[in-house]
């Protein structure tokens, strides 16, 4: 099926935040839009505000009468879909064009200039900021992000006068082998979906695989130390970028009265004096690989400045709520032992001289299982510890795994509770008047709490 006889798409697992952009897409190309998601979400609820018809029940019935013309009508779906889903056996069944999601961006990103931005964490705000760079500068680009950007108040960037897009390459379910990059950055690859890859191997082999797809006179862009092996193409160009070293890197980094100032070192130029809008010590990292790829389409030193300065963050990328001289509320997406290391890294630096608690929601049974030592490690860089269950997403349990397995390896010195999901709120109003900051963690439902947190936290 070509896209230009498509006259409908119809979406299975439409509010995931990467299939999100694809409705958005399709909906900015005049198709009929439709679909199905487990909840509903704000994200779900702006959807169906800008024209997608979605519904919440898994119900062929419900199926728009459009989107059963096998003709015209392409089917998107999640791999967190399960195969036994009553719609997408129904079309499955019918001879449909079905599709998952990874493919369909690869086909619409055919033939452009992709700037992917690949990594096990990193990579939501990397991509995100590298958009702003380019959209923000003459260069301009498109751009299908895995978060929702500030800056845009949306994970679809559109462009008609510019073939750069920026894409987010998820590695779950080897999506990224998908696309074909202009420019790929790897900002890390410490093993994760093992339920997927099975071992580390396999893992960083998708990563080497990854590489192969960059185009020839294309640019690979790879953190210092990681364990990847590349294998591009003849003509590909590879730097390495980190916080103070590398072909891209930082110096004169100066961190003080909430605000992070750097000069830019490239192959090129150097740029002197660059605030980051977010200052937090993990964009330092982000910020130069952002800068590199930005640099390396033609964005100048002064756009590259700017655009950093006026960069706002991600949604749920060390998300700010309340930012009080003598009180704190933010809410962070890491669901992996390294993010949560990072995470915990950038707040003590901003706050020394306070208790920071972590509100902490294990994502995924499998994830907890093969990392919960790590996630103690991780977590224990915290004052306090609040453990709450397990979110599932796409998993039934597992026999003996629970939030149990982290909270009994957190180290000693740190205070902890658990707290059962239902009874987060409860725990908040509990702990209210011992909290300076507070960080919300996790990739689960616990984002839906965050405004009440804030309403009890601001009348205490």
């Amino acid at each position: 099926m070509r896209l230009e006889d498509i006259k409908s798409v119809y979406f299975l697992g439409a509010g995931g935040i990467g299939m999100s952009a694809l409705v958005r897409y399709f909906l900015s190309e005049g198709k009929i839009v439709a679909g199905y998601d487990r909840t509903p979400s704000p994200l779900t609820g702006k959807l169906i505000e800008e024209g997608a018809a979605l519904h919440f029940e898994e119900n062929c019935e419900l199926i728009p009468n459009e989107c059963k013309e096998k003709e015209t009508t392409l089917v998107v779906y999640t791999p967190a879909i399960p195969k036994g889903h009553k719609e997408l056996k129904f079309f499955a069944s019918e001879g449909f064009c079905i599709k998952k999601r990874a493919e369909v961006l690869g086909i619409i990103t055919k033939g452009k200039a992709g700037v992917c931005a690949a990594g096990t964490h990193g990579k939501t705000t990397t991509s995100t900021m590298t958009a702003h760079l380019l959209h923000q500068s003459h260069v301009d680009c498109a751009a299908f992000l895995g978060g929702i950007s500030k800056n845009y108040k949306s994970n679809l960037i559109l462009s008609d006068k510019s073939d750069f897009v920026v894409i987010e390459a998820d590695e779950y379910d080897r999506s990224f082998l998908h696309l074909e990059p202009y420019i790929a950055t790897i900002t890390s690859a410490d093993p994760d979906h093992l339920d997927i890859y099975g071992n580390k191997e396999n893992y960083l082999e998708a990563f080497a695989q990854f590489t192969e797809k960059i185009r020839e006179n294309g640019y690979l862009i790879i953190h210092e130390g990681l364990e990847v092996v590349p294998r591009t193409k003849p003509g590909v160009k590879t730097y390495t970028y980190g916080r103070e070293s590398g072909d891209f890197h930082a110096e004169n980094i100066r961190i003080g009265n909430g605000t992070i100032i750097i000069d830019y070192v490239s192959p090129w130029q150097k740029v002197e004096n660059v605030e980051l809008g977010v200052p937090v010590s993990i964009n330092i990292e982000n910020g130069v690989a952002s800068m590199a790829m930005a640099e390396i389409c033609g964005a100048t030193a002064e756009e590259l400045k700017q655009g950093m300065l006026t960069f706002a963050g991600a949604d749920r990328r060390f998300d700010f709520h309340i930012k009080r001289d003598d009180l704190v509320l933010l809410s962070d997406y890491a669901h992996h032992p390294d993010e949560v290391r990072a995470c915990a890294k950038s707040i003590k630096d901003l706050y020394k001289d306070k208790k920071v608690t972590a509100l902490f929601q294990p994502h995924l049974y499998s994830r907890t299982a093969d990392f919960y030592k790590e996630f103690a490690e991780s977590l224990s860089l915290f004052d306090k510890v609040i453990l709450v269950d397990i979110y599932p997403a796409r998993e039934v349990p597992m026999p003996g795994v629970t939030s149990k397995l982290i909270y009994d390896c957190i180290g000693e010195g740190v205070e902890k509770s658990m707290c059962s999901r239902e009874n987060v709120i409860n725990c908040i109003e509990k702990e209210k008047n011992n909290i300076e900051v507070l960080v919300s963690l996790g990739a689960g439902d616990i984002e839906n709490d965050v405004p009440e947190m804030k309403r009890i936290l601001e009348n205490r």
